[in-house]
C-alpha cells in the first residue's frame, strides 16, 4: 500500500515538473500578425460625430478569432483617441486634410480584439497636438496596449511573455514622431531597443498615398509636396541595424512583401479598419492580414497572407474576411513585379508564403 501510494505521489509529481516546464520554456516558434491603418469613429466635430453602431464593439467582430491566434498582433492607430478638448491641426490645402479623433474608450475594442502593440507613428497621431498625444497615451495605457512612435515620450515599448521579450519601435516623417528621415536617431534607437529584447519589430508609416502609389519604387517618394520617404531603403536599414521584421502602412493599399536577411518585410498592409473619411473604393478597401513564423532569433520560417475587404457604409464599414482571397492575389501580383528576386513564394489560391 505504501509502496502505491508512493508512486502516486512520484507520478503527479512527475506530471506537476513537466507542467511547470512546459510553461516556463519558451517557445522555439513565434507568431505575429500584423495589420494596417485602423482609425474606429469619429467624435470630432462634436456637432457631427461618425461613430459606429455597439459603439464599435463589432469593429473587429469577423477578424478577432485570426487576430487573436498569434503571440503578438500589431496594427497602426491612425488618429488620435481623445474624448474632447484640444485643437484640431490647420492644413494649407484643406482638400487634402482630415483631422481624426476617436472616443478614449475605443481603446478597449483593440485589446479585445486581440492587439498588442500599436504604431502612433503617422500623419494623423498629432491631429491634436500634445493634450491628442496624451489622451491617446492615456486610452492606450488603460487596457494595457504597448505602444510606440511618439518622440521624446514613448519613442519604443518591450512586452515580455513566455519568457521572450518583444521589441516594438515605429517611424514616421511626421512632427511629434520618430522620425525615419533623421537616420542617426533612427538607428541609434533601434540599436538601443535591440539591447533590450530577444525579438525587434520595427513599424514604419511611409511612402505615397493611393491606388496610384501601390508600388515599392526602391526610391524616395512625395505625396502632396511632403517626402514621404523610401521604404525599400528604410526597411534594410532597419534590419542592417537589429530589427527581425519591418511591417509598413502608410499607402492606405498593399504593397509587395520581402525577405532581407532572413527577416520578414511588409511594404504597406493597407488600410485595415478605417470608419470613415478615407477612401476604401478598390485596392483602398483591401485589408490584408499578415501572420508569420519566425524561430527564437527571429529568422522568417513561413507566413500567411488571411485577406480581408473592408465593408458597410460611412461609419458602419469594418473589415471581413474575403473568400475571393483578393489581397492574396494582389501583394502576389505587387511581389512578383517589384521584388523578383526575393526569396519568398506566394501561392496565390492559400496565401501561404514560403522560402524559395
Amino acid at each position: 500500500m505504501k509502496s502505491r501510494k508512493r508512486q502516486k505521489q512520484l507520478s503527479a509529481l512527475i506530471a506537476l515538473t513537466a507542467t511547470v516546464m512546459s510553461v516556463a520554456a519558451p517557445k522555439d516558434t513565434l507568431t505575429f500578425a500584423a495589420v494596417g491603418d485602423i482609425m474606429m469613429g469619429l467624435n470630432y466635430p462634436a456637432s457631427a460625430p461618425v461613430l459606429p453602431p455597439q459603439d464599435g464593439a463589432l469593429t473587429f467582430e469577423r477578424v478577432a478569432e485570426v487576430l487573436r491566434g498569434a503571440d503578438i498582433t500589431v496594427g497602426n492607430l491612425e488618429g488620435v483617441l481623445l474624448d474632447s478638448g484640444g485643437v484640431g491641426k490647420r492644413c494649407a490645402n484643406p482638400n487634402v486634410c482630415y483631422t481624426f479623433r476617436s472616443p478614449e474608450r475605443y481603446a478597449k475594442h483593440l485589446a479585445d480584439a486581440g492587439f498588442d502593440l500599436m504604431s502612433v507613428a503617422n500623419n494623423h497621431s498629432g491631429d491634436f497636438g500634445d493634450v491628442g498625444r496624451a489622451g491617446t497615451t492615456r486610452a492606450l495605457k488603460s487596457v494595457g496596449l504597448g505602444f510606440a512612435g511618439f518622440e521624446g515620450t514613448a519613442e519604443s515599448y518591450v512586452l515580455e511573455r513566455d519568457g521572450i521579450r518583444y521589441g516594438f519601435a515605429a517611424f514616421a516623417p511626421n512632427i511629434g514622431t520618430v522620425n525615419f528621415k533623421d537616420q542617426h536617431r533612427a538607428k541609434e534607437l533601434i540599436a538601443e531597443v535591440r539591447k533590450e529584447c530577444d525579438i525587434l519589430i520595427v513599424s514604419m508609416h511611409i511612402g505615397a498615398e493611393g491606388s496610384r502609389h501601390s508600388r515599392v519604387t526602391r526610391k524616395p517618394e512625395q505625396f502632396v509636396g511632403e517626402d514621404r520617404g523610401n521604404p525599400y531603403a528604410f526597411a534594410r536599414l532597419a534590419i542592417d541595424c537589429g530589427a527581425d521584421m519591418v511591417i509598413g502602412h502608410g499607402p492606405h493599399v498593399p504593397r509587395a512583401i520581402d525577405l532581407y536577411k532572413g527577416k520578414f518585410i511588409a511594404y504597406s498592409l493597407g488600410n485595415f479598419a478605417t470608419n470613415t473619411s478615407v477612401n476604401i473604393s478598390g485596392e483602398s478597401g483591401y485589408a490584408p492580414i499578415v501572420k508569420i513564423r519566425t524561430d527564437r532569433k527571429g529568422d522568417f520560417i513561413d507566413g500567411e497572407i488571411i485577406s480581408a475587404i473592408q465593408q458597410g457604409e460611412r461609419g458602419e464599414r469594418r473589415p471581413y474576411l474575403d473568400p475571393t482571397g483578393a489581397c492574396i492575389k494582389e501583394i502576389k501580383r505587387l511581389t512578383e513585379i517589384d521584388i523578383p528576386e526575393t526569396e519568398i513564394s506566394i501561392d496565390g489560391k492559400t496565401g501561404k508564403i514560403t522560402k524559395k
